[in-house]
């Protein structure tokens, strides 16, 4: 069986990257397609990555952190990928890459990390913070977003089977697309600690410095509750205007490596985490290292974070202020001592690496089976994954 695997691009290891590293380990013997590849060495050995066959796009110039500008080629290129001579296409998208061109006698299942947000609900907010709000350059964007909507919905019916990486997700699927999808949870890179570090006063927020993820408003609220300590990994547009709104009870840490942030992460009172995410893998990563998350009840991470019952891992805040969040510290100070360690790891163990692999694969066989996981009787289900092993 020739397996492909399309992936949008390739830049930066994030959330989606770390599920194709998963996807090469079910599938090792798969020729990776992506718009452009632009990885370093280092990240294309953590993930597993060998080369890439990549469009028309890779001889353009700014790939990479301009990418952006080359958003209305995208759909093209993509489309132009000749994938004739595979039995199985296997798509990771959060932008164009389920809209691969492919045959009746074809499997194409798409991962869907997220319909273009950009282009549908978070239209308006990214208009307002590209400044594009009013003029003709406005009426080009937005013109722009119009025909990506259109393409967007138009090859959502080429997918065989769809996959979501959350519950949030599968409801804009249904929203937008009008399809069904199944949901198999991203994995998460648990902790290979033997020995509990010792807590630090500090909390932690660590992301992107950039509007969506809220940040200012995690620094206000360190603003107004003086007397706890905040550290604050990443790096982005937004750096130097939160150094400058911090006060002296934060303290920034820059860009961090994979080993410092978890570090970061296991010696913390908690990790605070204020965006609306698809999915959040980082909140995870926290409870991986035995950490309480103090988090926007919005989204994914209403999956992955538990707040109720003895095994708890977090509290949720209702609104991305620093008056919500600053509640929240408190009520979590207030009764720190009910949260453990082995609650917020026994919670990320359920999102493994080896239980990403295992749902994975087995949906792909039974769908190459011809049958719907989610509609056959389980006997059968299994039945069919089993004979086709």
């Amino acid at each position: 069986m020739r397996v492909a695997i399309v992936h949008d691009w390739l830049y930066v290891v994030g959330g989606a990257e770390r599920v194709l590293r998963e996807m090469l380990a079910c599938y090792p013997q798969a020729d990776v397609y992506t718009l452009f590849d632009v990885l370093t060495p280092e990240n294309r050995a953590r993930i597993g990555l060998g080369a890439t066959r990549q469009s028309f796009l890779r001889r353009l110039p700014r790939l990479g952190r301009s990418h952006q500008i080359y958003l209305p080629l995208m759909p093209l290129a993509v489309e132009q990928f000749d994938l004739s001579g595979y039995d199985l296409v296997l798509s990771s998208s959060y932008a164009v890459a389920k809209g691969v061109i492919t045959g009746p006698d074809q499997v194409h299942i798409a991962y869907v990390h997220s319909p273009m947000r950009y282009a549908w609900d978070l239209q308006h907010a990214y208009l307002r913070g590209s400044g594009l709000l009013r003029g003709p350059k406005s009426l080009l964007a937005r013109l722009l977003l119009h025909y990506l909507r259109l393409w967007d919905v138009r090859t959502a019916a080429g997918p065989d089977a769809i996959i979501a990486n959350s519950r949030f997700i599968a409801r804009r699927i249904r929203k937008i697309y009008g399809r069904e999808a199944t949901v198999i949870h991203p994995p998460v890179t648990l902790s290979d600690r033997s020995v509990d570090l010792l807590r630090g006063r500090h909390f932690l927020a660590a992301s992107r410095l950039v509007p969506y993820k809220n940040m200012e408003a995690i620094v206000d609220a360190f603003r107004l509750t003086p007397d706890l300590e905040l550290v604050v990994a990443g790096d982005g547009s937004e750096a130097e205007q939160l150094r400058r709104r911090a006060g002296p009870n934060v303290r920034f840490a820059g860009f961090v490596s994979d080993a410092e942030l978890r570090h970061l992460m296991a010696t913390a009172r908690a990790f605070v985490f204020a965006a609306e995410e698809d999915f959040g893998i980082i909140p995870l990563e926290a409870q991986a290292e035995g950490t309480p998350v103090l988090a926007l009840g919005r989204g994914g991470v209403r999956e992955t974070v538990v707040t109720q019952g003895p095994g708890r891992t977090g509290l949720f805040f209702p609104e991305p202020s620093a008056e919500a969040i600053a509640a929240c510290l408190r009520s979590f100070v207030s009764m720190e001592d009910s949260f453990s360690r082995a609650a917020c790891r026994a919670q990320a163990e359920r999102f493994s690496a080896e239980r990403f692999r295992r749902e994975f694969t087995d949906f792909v066989e039974a769908t190459m089976q011809g049958l719907d996981p989610r509609d056959a009787p389980k006997e059968q289900y299994l039945y069919a994954v089993e004979m086709h092993r």
